[in-house]
């Protein structure tokens, strides 16, 4: 198993043992305005989501891995999506799971992680995330990791008070070919 180490947390690779933890994820509601979920994942579903997830980025243009404690605790997920290896760009996408393992400086190394692997592994030009404006600790936590906002998605996102504006973060890799 390829481990990416951080101090605190290192990211891996999904695996089958992480089907209840994905099916809480995937089905908390609380988060769905972000992920754009529209109804519950079963775990039929999601069980065929992970037989599938050994497949390579440059097939499915997708990373997706999880976030874990020192111990082993699965604490969230973190993603590359949206992955583009002619203009050498990907998106990146963040959670943890629950509030109190929030602030804890998780994110930020699973960000700096990720950043570094897609920079000198994937050879990645960019990256960017796309954060609702009302967002703030995302939003000062890209923003400490060296994103910019470059641009306001008006009204992007649909809930149920109505709409909300998206902000678009973008990290250069200056040492990109």
């Amino acid at each position: 198993m390829v481990k990416l180490d951080g101090k605190h947390i290192y990211l891996r690779a999904l695996e089958p043992k992480d089907l209840d933890f994905l099916y809480q994820l995937e089905n908390d509601t609380s988060i769905w305005e972000i992920s754009g979920t529209l109804k519950p994942y079963s775990k039929k579903v999601l069980r065929l989501y992970l037989d599938n997830a050994h497949r390579d980025i440059f097939e499915v243009k997708q990373l997706r891995l999880c976030i874990c404690t020192l111990d082993d605790q699965c604490v969230g997920l973190i993603d590359l999506f949206d992955f583009d290896p002619k203009n050498k760009r990907a998106g990146m996408g963040i959670v943890i799971a629950k509030p109190e393992d929030r602030n804890k400086g998780w994110g930020a190394e699973a960000i700096e992680i990720l950043c570094n692997y897609a920079f000198t592994t994937l050879d990645l030009h960019q990256l960017y995330a796309n954060i609702l404006e009302e967002n703030k600790p995302s939003i000062h936590l890209f923003e400490k990791l060296g994103f910019d906002q470059i641009g306001v998605k008006k009204e992007w996102v649909r809930t149920s008070n109505g709409f909300k504006n998206e902000l678009m973060f973008q990290k250069i890799n200056s040492n990109a070919s």
